[in-house]
């Protein structure tokens, strides 16, 4: 069946980077498009990234813009979110996510999403 791993979340201060992965198996990552999802506590979850299943369409939200890089490496399977200048607010459960037939384009919507892994906590603070 479909799996999604996440690794990588961590305690850091402001201002240093870290790199989730989403480990996949189960199904081709040509087939699904990817996204990350994340959610503080007390909030809702906010989309914001995803790669499109062939891998020309990345999208990011307007919160993380110049800031998170996402990226996928299909021998190992896998999806990567740079994250860079994290800030207190960025403290949140990461998750990915797959959905099927976004083959060149990709959207942050998370009801898009039918896949999940379950999350890699990241906490910024000083």
């Amino acid at each position: 069946q479909l799996q999604l791993v996440e690794s990588g979340g961590g305690l850091v201060q402001p201002g240093e980077s870290l790199r989730l992965s989403c480990v996949t198996s189960g199904f081709s990552l040509d087939r699904y498009a990817i996204g990350w999802i994340r959610q503080a506590p007390g909030t809702g979850q906010e989309g914001i990234s995803c790669i499109s299943a062939d891998g020309s369409s990345t999208t990011y939200a307007d919160s993380v813009k110049g800031r998170f890089t996402v990226s996928r490496d299909k021998s190992k399977k896998t999806i990567y979110l740079q994250i860079n200048s994290l800030q207190p607010e960025d403290t949140a459960n990461y998750s990915c996510a797959a959905t099927s037939g976004r083959i060149s384009h990709c959207v942050l919507s998370p009801g898009d999403y039918g896949w999940w892994g379950r999350g890699t906590q990241v906490t910024v603070s000083s």
